[in-house]
């Protein structure tokens, strides 16, 4: 097989979790080469992290402040044992509860991300070889990369439509529904001429826009081989309306942001029940409980989605998404906890969802 990811990720989920906790510290708190912004942190902290010594102690760190996110040089969070000057690109979220956050990946991140999405794309029935239209955001936001994944690991041929996100959620805060389905008619125009015209099997896009798609050009998405479903918010209900949209393709609903990534696990119950799995071990997540983020869930129990990044070249401990899911237990299969039936905390017109 091409481009065989497997060793690496059966090497990634081998990992013992306290072990790796130890090594990320240790690299990010060296008082030589660790990174400028935890360094900086650790003299305002009331222990030392180098004393951490278990995965669960992450949470002497607190919330993570996401608002140091929207403000400081990603690079900030680099250990200086990267080479400066840094050379590529910062990716940005989407802006959803207020103005973008922005991290900086090194090579090994984003290998790490094209890796598990290399490995879960033939588990999910995915054909290599075959053409695809990715019609997601691009410019600032990492899941345009995903089109190179496609290419480089998977022999695609990958078309594409851009969208801005940001302008959707600008014109549904403002009350302007007319001009977020305008514009949401101009992205589904240019995906059914590409449909229309050129030879694709499979189509990369948000919930939000495949429905959109399905319910203006019902026959083009029949006549799709499959599709990937990237973002925040799909409900069991929707993917019941995709799969039936979809015929005979293939269907699969991710749960993903900026900072850490998951895929999607066999749909139970139904598809009543859509569980995730973190890409671990630099990426965790837990469901805690909304009133008191220190406690968690017992599983099949909602609460709130705790992200912890812990790359080699990035540590976001704590992250309080603005997520509400299901603690899933993955049994003996994997190392971690999943989650399942991922929603937004709330929707409020100050933090809509758009079609991200």
């Amino acid at each position: 097989m091409k481009n065989d990811v497997t060793p690496q990720i059966e090497e990634w989920l081998s990992q013992d979790i306290d072990a790796w906790t130890r090594r990320v510290i240790r690299r990010h708190f060296d008082p030589d080469t660790g990174s400028p912004y935890w360094l900086k942190r650790a003299t305002e902290l009331d222990f030392d992290p180098r004393d951490i010594t278990r995965y669960e102690e992450l949470s002497k760190f607190g919330p993570m402040p996401i608002g140091d996110l929207r403000t400081m040089d990603p690079a900030e969070l680099v250990p200086l044992a990267v080479p400066r000057p840094l050379t590529g690109r910062v990716w940005e979220s989407g802006g959803t509860t207020g103005n973008p956050c922005r991290v900086y990946y090194t090579e090994p991140m984003l290998q790490q991300r094209a890796y598990w999405r290399r490995w879960i794309l033939e588990k999910e029935g995915f054909e290599q070889g075959r053409n695809w239209l990715q019609a997601s955001p691009t410019g600032p936001h990492i899941m345009g990369h995903g089109a190179w994944d496609l290419v480089d690991l998977y022999d695609g041929r990958v078309y594409g439509i851009d969208f801005d996100p940001r302008w959707v959620k600008r014109m549904l805060r403002a009350g302007r529904l007319s001009d977020a389905q305008e514009y949401t008619d101009h992205l589904v125009a240019q995906m059914s001429d590409l449909l229309e015209t050129q030879p694709i099997d499979y189509l990369v896009t948000t919930p939000a826009l495949f429905q959109a798609l399905a319910k203006a050009r019902p026959e083009l998405v029949a006549a799709l081989k499959g599709a990937r479903l990237s973002g925040t918010h799909a409900t069991p209900a929707m993917r019941r309306s995709f799969l039936k949209a979809l015929g005979d393709g293939l269907l699969v609903v991710t749960y993903n942001n900026t900072f850490g990534n998951t895929v999607a696990l066999p749909v139970e119950r139904d598809g009543d029940l859509m569980p995730y799995l973190p890409n671990y071990p630099q990426v965790t997540m837990g469901v805690v409980d909304r009133d008191d983020w220190t406690r968690t869930v017992d599983y099949g129990e909602h609460g709130q989605v705790k992200l912890t990044v812990m790359h080699e070249d990035l540590f976001l401990p704590n992250i309080l998404e603005r997520d509400l899911a299901i603690r899933y237990d993955t049994g003996s299969a994997y190392p971690c906890d999943g989650v399942a039936n991922a929603r937004p905390l709330q929707v409020v017109r100050t933090a809509p969802e758009g079609i991200y």
